[in-house]
Parts: structure tokens; sequence; C-alpha cells
């Protein structure tokens, strides 16, 4: 109780801290929601009246007091431009963005761990060395780059999958190859120097020493205890592909969160964007908080006291 105590705190100052400098920087922006909304034609009292409306003309303590005050209450704002509720418009897009975010974990966590294991075990060779390469390529790669070239070898010239929206499996097989290549060189890299220290662990010895043959000793001890760094790697993509699938979620025209924050940023509608990143937060926040219950779990080892 003492361990969930002490990550529930450090969790509240972190999701404190998040907002803080998030409402700082969008507060110390040049440019003005009010007028935006208003139009260029409107006059300057117009503007000051929707800027009175909107609590703009607030110093920034009070601003962000307002929004915490609400936050605890279960209200992220009301969006300047749309305005509906940030939680309604958040709502209607969370389901489509957690399709895609599992798609993509899956595909990083099938794609890193073959890769990763069979570049442990070709340790020292020209495979191993490609593989590496290519993760290094993969993690290195600009997301609008690779899924534009993506979009093009599968859709276009190959035909294999449509050009983008929201539907099938279709439709959904090409955004999360594209996360689950650029994402899978974390995990390929993180899961072959793992595996390479397990391979010289004494158990292992012990175990070859039993008669017992390659592929059970890698898949009963080897792959179990490797795997184990990976998971708070997983709890760490939870939260960055919930606020950060907005060039892909563009690209493919995918109706997820990703987009919805695109859109607010290009209308500086702040309550939106400050809303996304917040829930963003709490996601990452929240998946590491649930690796560090797991991990404790799955190996003994591990002694959550101190």
């Amino acid at each position: 109780m003492l361990f969930l105590g002490r990550r529930l705190l450090h969790a509240a100052l972190i999701l404190l801290g998040v907002t803080l400098i998030c409402y700082l920087l969008l507060f110390m922006l040049p440019a003005d929601p009010a007028r935006q909304i208003a139009g260029r034609s409107a006059t300057p009292e117009v503007v000051e009246n929707i800027r009175h409306q909107l609590g703009l003309d607030l110093p920034f303590y009070q601003q962000y007091y307002r929004y915490l005050t609400g936050l605890l209450h279960g209200d992220l704002g009301r969006s300047f431009i749309q305005r509906s509720e940030v939680s309604e418009l958040m709502a209607a897009r969370i389901g489509p963005s957690l399709q895609l975010m599992a798609a993509g974990i899956l595909c990083e966590l099938v794609l890193g761990i073959a890769l990763g294991t069979l570049a442990a075990l070709k340790r020292g060779g020209l495979a191993d060395r490609i593989l590496m390469a290519l993760s290094f390529i993969g993690v290195s790669a600009p997301q609008f780059i690779a899924a534009m070239l993506f979009l093009y070898l599968f859709a276009v010239v190959l035909n294999w999958f449509p050009m983008g929206g929201y539907g099938g499996f279709s439709h959904l097989a090409l955004p999360a190859l594209t996360l689950g290549v650029l994402g899978s060189g974390w995990y390929s890299r993180m899961l072959r120097s793992s595996m390479i220290e397990v391979l010289h662990q004494d158990f292992i010895r012990t175990a070859r020493a039993k008669g017992l043959g390659r592929t059970r000793v890698l898949l009963r001890h080897v792959l179990p205890n490797a795997v184990l760094p990976l998971i708070p790697m997983i709890g760490i993509d939870i939260g960055i592909f919930m606020g950060g699938l907005v060039v892909v979620e563009s690209v493919f025209g995918w109706p997820g969160i990703g987009q919805l924050a695109w859109q607010a940023i290009q209308q500086v509608d702040i309550p939106v964007i400050v809303g996304v990143t917040t829930v963003s937060a709490v996601a990452i926040v929240g998946g590491n908080l649930i690796a560090d219950l797991v991990l404790p779990w799955v190996d003994p080892r591990i002694d959550v006291k101190k």
C-alpha cells in the first residue's frame, strides 16, 4: 500500500506539472483565439467582448485555477471553436484511437520480439548488424515520411489497402503497420540486449546441461525473462499513442484523438489542446503505474519496498 501511495502521489505531481507547463506555454502564445473566433473583419470591441466571455482577459493564475477547479470535477472545459464540451469531443474520438493504439502496439511487439530474438541469436553476425541498422533507421525516420512512403507503396502501387478512412481491418492495417514498423526498433534493440544478458545466466547453462533442446530453452527460459524490460515500454507507448498519433491519423484520415489535436492546434483551440495533453499525460502515468504493479508480480526478484 505504501508503494502504491508513493506512486499515486508522484503521478499527481507529474500531472500537475504537465498541465501547468502546457497551460503556461499556450498562455504565452502570440496567437489570439478571440480574434480567430471573431474573424478578421471584427471590431476591437467585438474581439474584447469575446475575450471577456472566454475568460482570456484574466491573469494566468486565475485562468489556470479555473481550469484546475473544473478538472477536479471532471470538466475539461468547452471548445472555443466547436462550442462543445471537450470531454464529449474526446469521447467521440477515443474509440478509433484505442483501436489504432492496440493494433500499433501489437505490431510493435510482434516485429520487435521477432527481430530482437533473431539479432540476439546471431550476435555479431551479418544478420545482427543489418537488423540493428534497420531498427535504427526505423526509430529515426519521421512519421510523416514513413506514412507517406507506406501509403504510396501499399495503397497506390500494390493496391493492397485503401488510401485512408475509418472502417474494417483493411483501413486499420496500414496505419497500424506504419506505427509498428517505426516503433519496433526500440523493442528489438531492448530485447536483443536483454536476451544476450539472459543467455549468459547460470540457470540457462543449467537448463542446457539437463539436455533441454535449444528451442525449449529459448521459449521456456530465455524469452520469458528477456521480455520483462519491455513491459514498462508498453506502458509508455500507451500514453505516447494516445496523444502522439497526430501525424499518422492525419495522413491516413483516421478520426482519432490525434486528428482532433491537430485541428485544435491549427485553430488555437486551447481547451481541446490542454484536454488532449492532460488525457495523454494520464495515459502515460497510468501505463507506467500499471507496469510498476505488474513487474513485481511477474518477476518476484523485484522488491517494490525499495
